[in-house]
Formats: structure tokens, sequence, C-alpha cells
């Protein structure tokens, strides 16, 4: 019989709600696209940290180890005080892209420690210096730029261990009944005030003109809280241990007199609790009548050295409650301990199904509540100043079909709090270990129409939803679906089904807008790559030059073989699909024989003399390869699958048509590795590389002067460390160089660390391409490792 929380998984795919609560909270709304109204598209100063104690957010919400509701309603989160900062710890802090070292850069140290799929029981950790926060330091610092990177524990605020360790879990009773436990231990050898104020607070829908009905909180006695939405039931938060609390009022609202000089719409702005708890009540900045739409349960705590206290709330839709918030909290606990029991195979070492654990707390908690409607977002809101004119025609003005309003696997919660549709796609792997519905469901998300631009390009990311990522959304759902069939011992045809039928529209907008001449080699531009090329491959190259990826090219190839096995799997219940699996092995073949097209009067982009493939520039009908040794040449390994002999001869119409080919077009097979030569086990291999590339692709990526580092495939080769690359084009003057630690390049914003880092998906996918040759190859094929 399933354990407990599989079968509330399963409750859930059959209506339930027991994801209806979860950490969708995003850890930063501050500095975001979405947020930005600038005319010049300068979202980080637009937006700054400094502003958002002070300013109502308009597409959704933030805070510190939160949680809401899925349509982020209602939020809950902590805010804490050490009696020193000259603000309180409402959110995590970082430095802009125009601070940092690597851009973008988080200064705080936080762990997601535990999570259910169903955010049943989760644990979230996050360590307080007992000293002033060094906001200004780490600012000043970041700015010099010609300094090592600083970081927080080099400021000396965590010296003799004064800091808190503050640890909370949410554990629900019932999918409307979540019991808080917050865990406050002082780690330093003295006794401590800490400040700890749980807040309940509604996303401001109510100040732009377009929804006038406003929810309420106000006080129920002297411990709870009670909130009430229109769109929701009516909840209480009741505040329990460590004391009685204080309860602090005020709106969700911004002090325009602060932010801007301008006179206030309410006496008591969304950093009233701040002001109240900060400057010791100095001003009437709480609301007296202790009502509003954010408030917080004020505990004053003085911990001892070594001790630990602790302060316990529940939220819950109901007054009565059969268990107590201990007893919950241990029940879920024993719960997910059942649970992760079961996802490792047996006789796996205990310190690994910890890691794994932690792990997929991580994949848990970066699922987050995000919001964007670009058509409002460009045309501005009633009540507020139109937007600059020159926003019609700037940043995603082209996607204004885009409405975004769902739970989504993030990169990052803070320096990525935005999807990126390659890193999601990543992401549902071992997502669909845990959760294969919600796998299954956000790769769909994906391309329904109110994410897939009308022409069926995927979003890329918020910056650009234009850009282009690598086109993995076809190899994921035929991964997922695989991992999720072995696991549930049923195959689920409708949801191949169904994203097959979109991905070929996706499909068609690659070989429609990527390919400029038709000659089956693709200009995907930024792919995702960053600082791994000589210049920016998103902006626009002088003179009209074009280049030609053999990433792009080679992630097409992939994307041709990924539709080809979901095509054929397909065909296994309806023929109809053996002639779509037939459009993708011809389009593969052309592509890889344009790859590989050699001594012809176009020259693919493989190198014959460096055994290497190589981006290339047309100049004036002229091919110029970029010799550059980065991952761009070692994509082309990806773009391998087999075909096992009983898959042939299920379906005789694919096999007759690829014996055809193979007969007929010796034009697009010569370059193939003989297709209908029977490998290991009777498969036949589909590769853009034959043996003889293969083994000299590896012999530069298994080199440990090249690219095989300690820890993986490097994004580029050491190599370049003493042998820079330098290119002159219409008067500029372009390079690049192995750089594995703080880049000295300005390119994306300031110093970056994209040169030369491990990228774990791409050696995940190296693996994964190594193990489909080897399926065809054997053991007789061996190289040199390293």
């Amino acid at each position: 019989m399933a354990d407990a929380e599989r079968r509330r998984l399963e409750a859930n795919r059959r209506g339930g709600r027991w994801q209806w609560w979860g950490p969708y909270l995003p850890a930063r709304q501050w500095g975001t696209v979405r947020e930005d109204y600038s005319a010049g598209g300068n979202a980080w100063s637009f937006f700054p940290h400094d502003h958002a104690r002070s300013r109502a957010y308009r597409w959704g919400e933030d805070g510190l180890g939160g949680i809401c509701d899925r349509w982020q309603h209602m939020c809950f989160a902590l805010a804490l005080w050490n009696g020193r900062d000259p603000i309180l710890k409402e959110r995590l802090f970082g430095l802009t892209n125009d601070e940092g070292n690597h851009g973008e850069d988080v200064k705080e140290y936080w762990w997601a420690l535990d999570s259910t799929p169903t955010h049943s029981y989760m644990t979230w950790l996050y360590k307080y210096p007992q000293a002033a926060f060094p906001y200004g330091p780490l600012v000043n610092h970041g700015r010099s730029r010609e300094q090592p990177e600083l970081e927080l524990v080099d400021t000396s605020v965590f010296d003799d261990d004064r800091y808190f360790d503050v640890t909370v879990t949410y554990a629900k009773a019932s999918p409307d009944d979540i019991c808080i436990r917050i865990e406050c231990a002082n780690r330093g050898p003295d006794a401590a005030p800490l400040h700890v104020l749980p807040t309940a607070w509604f996303r401001n829908t109510w100040s732009w003109g377009r929804d006038a009905r406003r929810p309420s909180l106000r006080a129920d006695g002297d411990a709870a809280i009670v909130l009430e939405h229109a769109a929701h039931d009516r909840y209480w938060l009741r505040c329990e241990g460590a004391g009685a609390p204080e309860l602090l009022f005020c709106e969700n609202e911004s002090n325009t007199e602060r932010l801007w000089g301008q006179p206030n719409t309410t006496p008591y702005p969304k950093d009233g609790i701040n002001d109240q708890v900060v400057s010791g009540g100095a001003a009437a900045t709480v609301n007296p009548d202790r009502v509003g739409t954010k408030a917080a349960a004020w505990y004053r705590l003085d911990v001892a050295g070594g001790e630990t206290a602790t302060v316990e709330l529940r939220l819950s839709n109901t007054q009565d409650a059969a268990e107590s918030i201990g007893d919950v909290i241990a029940a879920r606990r024993a719960e997910a301990d059942e649970f992760y029991a079961d996802l490792s195979p047996p006789r796996v070492p205990d310190e690994a199904r910890r890691v794994q654990r932690r792990a997929v707390a991580g994949l848990l908690w970066a699922k987050k509540h995000y919001r964007y409607d670009i058509h409002e977002w460009l045309e501005g809101d009633p009540a507020s100043p139109p937007p600059p004119h020159a926003r019609l025609h700037g940043r995603n003005a082209e996607w204004q079909h885009l409405y975004n309003a769902d739970t989504i696997s993030m990169p990052d919660e803070w320096e990525y709090p935005w999807y990126a549709a390659w890193d999601l796609a990543f992401h549902m792997i071992p997502m669909a270990y845990v959760d294969p519905e919600f796998a299954k469901e956000q790769l769909i998300l994906f391309c329904r129409e109110w994410f897939m631009h009308p022409n069926g390009q995927l979003p890329a990311y918020e910056w650009a939803f234009g850009d282009v990522n690598p086109p993995v959304h076809a190899w994921a759902a035929w991964r997922v679906y695989k991992i999720d069939a072995a696991a549930n011992g049923a195959k689920d045809f409708e949801f191949l089904e169904r994203i097959f039928h979109k991905l070929l529209i996706n499909f068609s907008w690659w070989v429609n807008r990527k390919d400029a001449d038709g000659s089956n080699v693709f200009e995907g531009g930024f792919l995702g790559l960053d600082n791994v090329g000589i210049f920016d491959r998103s902006a626009p190259l002088p003179g009209g030059v074009r280049l030609e990826q053999s990433d792009a090219t080679s992630w097409m190839a992939m994307f041709c073989l990924n539709m080809l096995a979901i095509a054929l799997e397909l065909a296994h219940r309806d023929p109809v699909y053996e002639d779509t699996a037939t459009k993708f092995f011809e389009h593969f073949l052309a592509i890889a024989h344009a790859m590989n097209n050699i001594g012809h009067e176009r020259m693919g982009l493989w190198d014959e003399d460096d055994g290497f493939f190589y981006d290339q520039l047309q100049i004036d009908g002229q091919q110029l390869p970029m010799r550059v040794r980065s991952i761009v040449g070692l994509i082309p390994l990806f773009a391998v699958e087999t075909i096992g002999q009983a898959t042939l001869d299920r379906l005789p119409d694919f096999s007759a048509r690829m014996r055809w080919f193979v007969k007929n077009r010796p034009d697009l097979c010569g370059n193939i590795f003989e297709v209908d030569v029977k490998g290991e086990g009777e498969r036949r291999m589909l590769s853009i590389v034959d043996p003889d590339q293969l083994r000299r692709v590896l012999r530069y990526m298994l080199d440990e002067a090249e690219f095989l580092g300690s820890h993986g495939v490097r994004s580029v080769s050491r190599w370049h460390l003493d042998h820079p690359v330098m290119l002159d084009l219409a008067g500029q003057r372009y390079g690049i160089s192995y750089q594995p630690g703080e880049s000295t390049t300005g390119l994306f914003g300031g110093n970056s660390n994209w040169r030369g880092p491990i990228w774990f998906p791409i050696n995940y996918l190296l693996i994964e391409s190594l193990q489909k040759f080897h399926y065809y190859l054997g053991d007789d094929y061996r190289v040199e490792f390293p």
C-alpha cells in the first residue's frame, strides 16, 4: 500500500488541495523586469532593495522562508531584527547586476532543508548575524570590481559564532491547516536579543484601478489574526509559545512620502511595522485599531548562549484543531521519512540518501508563484501614471499574449526569481522521480497558449522572452515519460501525445526562423551559453556577418531525434505516427549531412584537421571557423539515438522507409555512421559523429589540460588559458580566454563567471550520450580516460 505522502499525491491528482499552500512565495521580487516601469528598462535601479520594504509590488510578493496560496492572495513569512540592523530583515539581501562581481549576487546564508512533494512537511534554515548586517560594506566592495568577491562570511559578522540559526518548520494537519514552528538557536557564547515577527499579508490587488475589492486582517483577541479575502475561506493565524506577542497592523501600500516625497494615502503604509520596531514606536506607524492588510506578531526574545527559543503558530481555515502542533509536526516528519526511504534504491549509503533528500528539498522549495500579464504591463494601470511610450516598442513588447499566473519551477529563488525554459526542462527530470504529475504539468504548461508564442516559440526568460534557449523540451518530455512509466508501471500516452503536437509547432518555428538560408545549419543566438563565445551571440554582428552555430545545429539534430523517439513510441498505438517519424528521420539526416559536409563547396562545422566542431562566420559568402574549443563543439555528441530491432519489426512502414533512404539517398546518409549496420543488441544508431569522430572529440573532452576538470567537463578548454583567441571584425576586436573564476570580461553586465565553469546539465547530457554510444558500440570501443 502507498505511504501517506503518495496517497496525498494521488488525492491531489484527483482534484485535491494538498498543494494549494506551498513555498510559492519568491525570495525576491524587487529588481525584476515585471516590476520595472522605467523607460530604459533598468529593473535593478527602478526598484532597488532600498524600496522593497516601502513600496507595494504590482505583480507578486517576496519574503523570508515564506509560503503562500497557489494564487498568492495570502502570504506568510518571517521577519527578524537583532536590535542593531537599520531595518527589519524581511527579505534576502544581495547585490544588483552593477554591484556584484558576478552580476546579481545574493549575500545571505539559507538552506531548504526538507520538503515533501505536497509540502505537507517543510523545513528551512536561515543564519542571522547578531552584529549589524553589513549592507554598506558589501555594496561598496562590490562596486569596486578590482578586488576578489567579498562574501558575507568575510565581513566578521559571524565571528565567535555570534549568530542565530532560525529554522522554520511547516506541517499540514489538512490542506488548509498549517502548523508553523520557528526555532531560534543562539550559536554564540552569550545571551542575545532577537525580535521574531511572523508576518501575514495580502498581495496588493486593490491599488491599481482594476479590482477595488479590499481584503482585511484584524485582531481576534490578543493572540490571533483573522484573514478575510473575497477569493478564500476565512483563515485564522493563531500565535502560541514563547509568551504573548504584540500584534502590529499596517497596510500593504507604498510609503509614497518616503519614496517620492508625495503625501501617503494611508498613515500606516507597508513599512509601518518596520518603523514601529526599529524606531521603538517614536512615530505612530501602525494602526491602533489593529486592522489592515499586513500584520505581524511581535515576539521579543532574549536567548541565552547555546540555547533555543521556540515560537509556534497555526494558519488555518478552522478554529477547531484535533491535533496539537507538536503532534502534527511529528506525524508529518515520520511520513516524510517513509516517503524518502522508498525513493532511493536498496543498499544506498545513508549519507547519499541525505544528499538526495536535501537536493530534492531545494528543488521543491524552488516552486514559486509567477504572475506577469505583459499586455497589462505595457498598457499600465488605470490608477497609476501611464508607462513611458518607449516601452511599447521595447522589452517583450512582441509577447502581449503572455499571461502567466502559475506555480513554476524557478532556476533560483533569489538570483533568478523568474523561469527559464531550458532550466525548467532540466529540473523536471529529478522532479519526475518525486512528483511525476507536476513534472508533466510543467512541461505542458510552457506549451500552452498563454506561454507559447502564436508563432510557436517558447518563452525564454523574463529579461527577453524572445531570446532563444536550447530546444530541450522534447528531450525532457521523453525522459519524464519514461521515468513515470518505470515508476508507475503504466505509460501516459495522453501526456506524450499532447506535448508532441505542441512541440511540432515549436519545431516548425525553429526551422522557419533560425535557419536563415535553408541550409540546415542554424543560428540560435544566445542559447544560454553566455560568455563561452568570442562575442555576445544575442547581438547582431557588424556588417551583416552571420554566425552559424555548432551548438544550435546540434541541438536541432537532437530535437529531431527526440521527436523521432516520441513518434516511434506513439506509433506503437497509432500507425499514423510512422509518417511523422519518417519526417524527423529525414530531417535529422539533412542536419547531420550539413554539419559534416566536408570537402564540398560549403564547409560543414566539422574541422577535419583539428578533429573538433566549431561555430563559423559567414562573411560575404566565405566561411570562417571560430576555432574556440568550448562546449559548442561537444554538443554534437548529444545528437545520438539508438533504435532496437524490436521497434523496427513492430513498425514495418517506418522500417521500409528508413531502408529506402539508406539505398536511394546516399548524399544524405553518407556522413551518418552506417545506419543500416546493426550494433550491440542488434541496435541501429543515428548520430552526427561516427566512431572515429567520437574518439577525436573525446580526446579533447577527457584531457585534463583541455576540458576535463576535477569536478566534470569545463565549458571552455583550459588550453585557452595560454592560447587566447582574438578576432578583428569590422573595426572591433573580440577575444576569449580561459577564466574559470572571476572573468575580466564585461559581457552580460560587469564581471562574469561564465568563462570555463562546469555546467551540471551539460555534463548530465554528455554522460547520457556516452551511454547511448555504448549501447551501440559495446565494450570493445575504448578511449583513454583521462
